[in-house]
Formats: structure tokens, C-alpha cells, sequence
């Protein structure tokens, strides 16, 4: 028998099982806000695993996050996607303006 350490280690011998997960929530994170969105039951093929560990309730949290709606926070990942894709788009066209034009990884099936 081997000895594994608490936590993460101990589970090496589930590496090959399937995990079925309930009530399982998505938390998304923006700044310092979060929301979470019930999910359900969700089934995990157990080649996907890469890490499962513990999570301290006991210990207190250093980052401070606020709770907000679902609503909110859709909004607010909405609003950072956008002003990324802007940011890439702006930053494309400089590329393009002093001839350094590179190709974005979703266009370069066209090439």
C-alpha cells in the first residue's frame, strides 16, 4: 500500500474514474466581482482531470471579491470581452500601419 499525502495527492488512484459533480455552480470572475451560475449535474471524462484538491473552509480568504447578480456579472464579462477584441483590433491595425501585419489564429485557414 502506498502512502499518499491529504489533499490533491490522495487521489491519485480515481486518476482513470469519471467524476459526476451536483449542484455545481460556474464562477466568473471580473475585477473584483463574481457571480455564479447553477449548472447543475455535470459529468467530467476522467482523462479531462488534470488536478482535484481540497478546498480549506477553516482558512480566510486574502482577496476580497463581492458577490453580485448573474445579470451583472454578464455584463460586466460581456464589456471586458468587448474592449479585449477592440484592444486586438487597434492593436492589429498599428501591425498592419507600420507593415508588420500578423495574421490572427482564427483567419489563418484564408492563407
Amino acid at each position: 500500500m502506498m502512502n499518499y499525502m491529504p489533499g490533491t495527492a490522495s487521489l491519485i488512484e480515481e486518476i482513470d474514474a469519471n467524476l459526476v459533480l451536483d449542484e455545481t455552480v460556474e464562477r466568473i470572475h471580473v475585477g473584483k466581482k463574481y457571480g455564479d451560475i447553477p449548472r447543475g449535474i455535470f459529468v467530467i471524462r476522467g482523462e479531462n482531470v488534470v488536478l482535484l484538491g481540497e478546498i480549506d473552509l477553516i482558512k480566510e480568504c486574502k482577496r476580497v471579491l463581492r458577490p453580485v447578480s448573474i445579470e451583472e456579472i454578464l455584463e460586466d464579462q460581456r464589456c471586458q470581452q468587448q474592449a479585449k477584441q477592440e484592444a486586438e483590433k487597434t492593436k492589429l491595425q498599428v501591425l498592419k500601419e507600420r507593415g508588420l501585419f500578423v495574421p490572427r489564429a482564427d483567419t489563418l485557414d484564408e492563407y
